[in-house]
């Protein structure tokens, strides 16, 4: 079950990352307003066929979980977007990748919290597969505006690696630094 926003952006990142994808792109934009989230690979994409039947709940490769009869990351997705405000759009091509963006009437009551987006930004940067996961954040409110963006072989470069926990504590408090506009620590 996805109880917040953050949960449906990481679901759909990580689909993107077992895409076979080289690249990962995620832009997450706030307003007052709206929550809009795109992401965009260069994974395998899907055919036709195959997009109908990732939209049907009921349906389920079997390959990502073997033991799951029902695949519920775009279905929830899409209903979570029209059932508060929002809509979604996706294109794929077979080989050449996927794009989806989906948004968000923060006004409508039957919209899910945000969530935790430094959170959710560590645990996608934490996925294997993509050579390369790019993360944009642009948040606005009333008179500020912040934008951030993380890659994640320049955070390798300067960290070294994700396992060790003092990278993980540096990784947290540079992506909640960011979220709260301070300057970086890192």
């Amino acid at each position: 079950m996805h109880f917040t926003l953050s949960d449906l952006v990481t679901d759909i990142t990580q689909n993107s990352c077992e895409a076979g994808a080289g690249l990962v792109d995620l832009s997450i934009s706030e307003t007052n307003s709206e929550f809009r989230f795109t992401v965009k690979d260069d994974g395998k994409g899907m055919s036709k066929e195959v997009f109908s039947k990732a939209l049907d709940p009921f349906m389920s490769g079997g390959i990502k979980h073997p033991h799951r009869k029902v695949g519920l990351g775009l279905p929830f997705l899409v209903q979570t977007a029209e059932q508060s405000g929002g809509g979604w759009h996706i294109d794929s091509k077979p080989g050449r990748g996927t794009v989806l963006c989906a948004w968000f009437d923060l006004h409508i009551i039957d919209v899910p919290p945000i969530g935790d987006i430094p959170g959710m930004v560590r645990t996608v940067l934490l996925f294997s597969g993509p050579a390369e996961l790019i993360v944009r954040r642009s948040l606005k409110r009333e008179r500020h505006e912040y934008n951030w963006e993380v890659r994640k072989t320049k955070l390798l470069e300067i960290l070294g690696s994700f396992e060790e926990s003092g990278s993980l504590i540096l990784l947290n408090e540079y992506l909640r630094s960011q979220e709260d506009g301070r300057e970086n620590v890192v």
